[in-house]
């Protein structure tokens, strides 16, 4: 096919493999691409040049990203590289792009367009409620082990009569899930909610059972952009298919009849996916690696690219990361190189213990941030979130400035989801959820007693809990909870004629907050964490009213939306001078100058659970290699000899991927507890144990632990000669003061388990609340 022509301004600075990708013309393109190899710009020109050549107009141009960030970033690239607005061209992620659909045809769904979108603690709390009702929990059917069903379920596009045709009757479990899953779906639609899984499926099965809604959307984009395709799951696999499929006859306008297929139908839309197996992380979401393995196979007309030249990192990052990842099979192969140079070597480091690993990044940091590196520029990843505390701990103690990414975010705080759930009643009346959530928030005299009878009475009348607020007086409640009730749907309703009326978010939540007394009621305790919470609502305010002027044509649906669509890689500040604390899975699409990789054990990376499981050790050596290809200039792999989890001390083995990697591409230094490494000498070479001794060569698994330095610190002699403190016959009980080495004095709140396996768990008055095997605590009874 003849290449259009492009303003060669567009492919300035593109290396030959990326040009290539920019100007091919066909049904189908998937560019492989490396990490770090260019794949955004190469995104955005191509949508620029398609723009700019005159082949495509912004309202038949779809691009799809995993997050709002980088939706962003891309729409403001192509306004920089055309020169010009693009309104019309919708560059957004899946949701975003399914709840604009949703939306607009919600009639057609038979549901009103002000529906709410469920974020999981909204979807946890419903299906709680059904497997309390159900005593289901007595089937091993728990709300988490429940959801997480639902939610695979949906990502299969397997709705509640589908699963029903498939039932296993004999199973009990199975049986008591239908129900739920029933209940659940039933619950969605009475409160005219949907959950994140429930945009996808449900924009699926829209198009699915309404081939003319398809054909609206089909004809619209004619150029349909998929960025990490690898992540997608069958869900947006399949919605992918319907809007690029051929447009039946019937479907196809008079002005476009001259490029219909013999047969009358309009050929799809041309599809470019961009991609990397290699990077395929997300299986536990969901995420098939199939999709973009086998793309060529679905679509036949495919034209490849493979983008190899990366931009990132240095070569011998490079050479490790390939190293490792040519270990997986049944993967295109490529081979990531740069012409930037070798660059540092990797470093290596074991420690003694969890805190021992933490202090060695701790003075690298320290050293690196001397050296000119800023905090900002730096990030320490691990495999699980169990892994922060001796991090955190060491961190505070050096005053080094960190940020947990993934933590509690904004609007996952009890506050807000307060203040939301007043915005929410108001955009959609039948959401009963929200409404419990404020019903005696600020406190109001309104009880589950109170609670059950409106509920009673919304049943017996067959409307939504909302309309029960108004019929209150003929309830016999009493006098004061009667008139609570009654001026809190008089607020509702006062804030819904500003609604409707077109008022903005920020003044609709001005009178939620005046009428509601919610800020006087927290300004009242004497909770200090409540003047912190009094911050975050203003802070939301503000989002409010930022909103507002960044959307002017936009109302309280709008803003609703964003919110509910907001991810948590988005709330990243890339501007902080903070060191970056985040799980691999997390840094996924990041870079930084310096990355920490901690805690390259068996275990943990691979971790126990993954690697069981068929592809598991597979996935996680992609997790491994994810995270190596995050680093620019320097990285850092460290391991400890033994780990301590709720008090209990085991060996630790160092990860089988660490045999993976060249053993000259990684400097091996020598654990701090042997004083000539801190004296400065040059430490010995380690093994590929990272252990003291010959070359870095072959793994040995076994569980004996290696002989400890003549020179180590006292207070790990006795961890590292096997030998555990011993608090005899200590016994603890709630309310018992104590103190412990590391985290000072604290009071118990609760004791669980039974003899040597009895664990208290502390709030400390510096350390916030931790968990500990009383037997071998470090702590004294106060």
């Amino acid at each position: 096919m003849s290449q259009p022509a492009i303003d060669e301004r567009l492919l300035e600075g593109l290396n030959p493999r990326q040009r290539e990708a920019v100007l091919y013309r066909g049904p189908s393109l998937l560019i492989v691409a490396g990490a770090g190899s260019g794949k955004t710009s190469v995104l955005t020109r191509r949508i620029a040049s398609l723009l700019a050549s005159g082949e495509a107009s912004p309202l038949q141009i779809l691009a799809i990203t995993f997050t709002n960030k980088a939706a962003n970033e891309m729409r403001e690239r192509v306004q920089h590289l055309v020169g010009r607005a693009t309104d019309g061209m919708w560059i957004s992620t899946f949701h975003s792009a399914c709840v604009r659909i949703l939306r607009r045809q919600a009639e057609v769904m038979g549901m009103k367009a002000g529906f709410t979108i469920y974020d999981s603690a909204d979807s946890r709390a419903l299906i709680k409620r059904i497997v309390k009702e159900l005593d289901a929990d007595t089937l091993n059917l728990t709300p988490g082990i429940v959801a997480g069903k639902i939610s695979k379920q949906k990502n299969e596009l397997v709705d509640v009569e589908t699963y029903a045709r498939n039932l296993n009757t004999d199973d009990p479990a199975e049986v008591a899930f239908l129900e739920i899953y029933r209940r659940y779906t039933a619950g969605l639609r009475r409160a005219n909610a949907l959950d994140f899984d429930d945009l996808i499926a449900e924009t699926v099965h829209l198009f699915r059972a309404f081939p003319e809604v398809a054909a609206l959307y089909q004809r619209r984009f004619r150029h349909v952009l998929v960025d990490e395709y690898q992540d997608t799951n069958h869900a947006q696999y399949a919605l992918i298919r319907e809007l690029t499929r051929p447009i039946k006859p019937q479907h196809v306008p008079d002005d476009t009849r001259t490029l219909t297929a013999p047969d009358g139908s309009l050929p799809g839309a041309s599809l470019t996916v961009v991609g990397d197996s290699d990077q395929s992380i997300y299986a536990f979401r969901g995420a098939d690696i199939r999709n973009i393995v086998e793309f060529e196979r679905d679509y036949p007309n495919t034209k490849t690219v493979l983008l190899e030249q990366n931009y990132r990192s240095t070569q011998n990052i490079l050479d490790a990361a390939n190293a490792v990842i040519s270990n997986n099979f049944d993967r295109l192969e490529k081979n990531l190189f740069t012409t930037v140079g070798a660059g540092h070597p990797i470093i290596g480091y074991t420690g003694y213990s969890g805190h021992d690993e933490a202090q060695f990044v701790a003075d690298e940091i320290s050293a690196l941030h001397s050296a000119g590196t800023p905090y900002r520029e730096i990030a320490v990843f691990y495999r699980t979130n169990s892994q922060t505390r001796p991090l955190e701990d060491v961190f505070i103690r050096s005053g080094l400035p960190y940020k947990i990414i993934g933590g509690t975010k904004f609007y996952e705080r009890a506050e807000i989801k307060d203040v939301m759930a007043y915005l929410i009643q108001v955009a959609n009346p039948a959401d009963d959820l929200a409404l419990r959530r404020i019903l005696n928030t600020p406190k109001r005299g309104i009880g589950p007693a109170t609670e059950a009878a409106l509920q009673a009475h919304a049943d017996k009348m067959g409307v939504a809990l909302r309309d029960a607020l108004g019929d209150a007086a003929q309830l016999e409640l009493g006098p004061k909870v009667t008139r609570a009730i009654l001026d809190l749907g008089e607020l509702l309703d006062e804030a819904e004629a500003q609604h409707l009326a077109g008022g903005k978010a920020a003044d609709i939540l001005l009178t939620l907050l005046s009428g509601s007394g919610y800020l006087e009621a927290l300004r009242a305790t004497r909770d200090p964490q409540d003047e912190a919470r009094i911050e975050n609502v203003e802070e939301l305010l503000s989002v409010t009213k930022e909103f507002a002027k960044n959307n002017p044509d936009a109302g309280l649906l709008e803003f609703l939306t964003e919110v509910a669509l907001v991810a948590a890689a988005d709330e990243i500040d890339d501007d902080s001078g903070s060191i970056s604390l985040m799980t691999l899975h997390t840094a996924k699409g990041l870079e930084y100058d310096a990355v920490f990789l901690t805690g390259v054990e068996e275990d943990l990376l691979p971790h126990r659970i993954s690697s069981g499981e068929p592809g598991g050790l597979a996935e996680e050596r992609r997790l491994f290699y994810v995270g190596i290809t995050r680093a620019k200039k320097r990285l850092f792999l460290s391991l400890s000899m033994q780990r301590s989890s709720f008090g209990d001390t085991s060996v630790a083995m160092p990860s089988r991927y660490l045999q993976e990697i060249p053993a000259g591409l990684i400097d091996w230094r020598q654990s701090p507890g042997d004083a000539t490494s801190r004296g400065g000498t040059r430490p010995r070479a380690l093994n590929a144990r990272g252990y003291a001794g010959g070359p870095a060569r072959g793994f040995s698994y076994s569980t004996e632990l290696p002989p400890a330095p003549p020179r180590v610190k006292r207070e790990w002699a006795s961890e590292i000669t096997g030998k555990v403190r011993d608090n005899g016959d200590l016994t603890l009980a709630e309310g018992d003061r104590i103190r412990h080495t590391d985290f000072g004095d604290g009071r118990v709140v609760a004791v669980t388990g039974v003899g040597t396996k009895s664990i208290a768990e502390v709030q400390f008055d510096t350390a916030g609340k931790k968990r500990l095997l009383i037997k071998i605590a470090p702590i004294e009874k106060l």
